[in-house]
């Protein structure tokens, strides 16, 4: 598990019950109005994602510090339910704004990150990976990036069970392979697609993108 992942102290009892995001909201979840807009009047959340966290949906909560960032979980992140949770980690990478779009990225890696979690994300894939490709046809470039990390991330932890699902996401990945200030960082995320997909991964790559070079040649 990543070292940046704090946990809060429960007695023991709690620690064996496994978390349920909702069922159990705290006034000390709500947002801190000034985290969301400093210099503007609170407003009701404008996204899903955002609603859900503003009201303890999401079990996890932004920590600044000092120098950077950390995310803390309400409980130990391995007890909490992959279904739904991991799925609206991804959506929330379409958020554009602080903190949602920390915690949705931040909180997408660390979950990948527990003991079992590929056993826990390939049953999800059919649903998970057309909410990577929201993010990837996203026209914000830093909603791109943060779909297209997570998307390697996501193929790093599953391997070979992503590619019956890869053409999904292939054209979004051309449209941005043919925008200079994204060339490199696509190409980059296509290689490591096939070396944690393996070679059946380079036919795929390239019944979309035929000038895909691969690793291995």
């Amino acid at each position: 598990m990543s070292s940046g992942i704090q946990i809060k102290t429960k007695t023991a009892a709690q620690k064996s019950k496994t978390c349920f995001p909702e069922s159990q909201p705290k006034p000390s979840d709500k947002l801190n109005p000034k985290t969301i807009d400093p210099f503007g009047p609170y407003s009701q959340p404008s996204t899903a994602f955002a609603a859900k966290y503003a009201r303890g949906g999401i079990p996890c909560r932004l920590v600044h510090g000092s120098v950077k960032h950390k995310l803390q979980w309400d409980c130990l992140p391995e007890t909490v339910p992959f279904d739904p949770l991991l799925i609206t980690l991804a959506e929330g990478l379409r958020e554009t704004k602080h903190p949602y779009t920390f915690v949705s990225k931040e909180g997408f890696k660390e979950l990948l990150l527990v003991e079992g979690a590929a056993e826990k994300a390939i049953p999800l894939l059919p649903r998970l990976v057309p909410v990577l490709k929201a993010s990837l046809a996203h026209a914000d470039d830093e909603v791109f990036g943060r779909g297209l990390d997570a998307l390697v991330q996501l193929s790093a932890l599953v391997g070979p069970s992503l590619n019956d699902h890869l053409k999904l996401l292939l054209t979004n990945l051309l449209k941005r392979l043919m925008d200079k200030k994204f060339r490199e960082k696509v190409t980059v995320a296509l290689q490591k697609l096939e070396q944690y997909g393996g070679k059946a991964t380079v036919a795929i790559i390239k019944s979309k993108i035929p000038t895909y070079s691969s690793i291995y040649s």
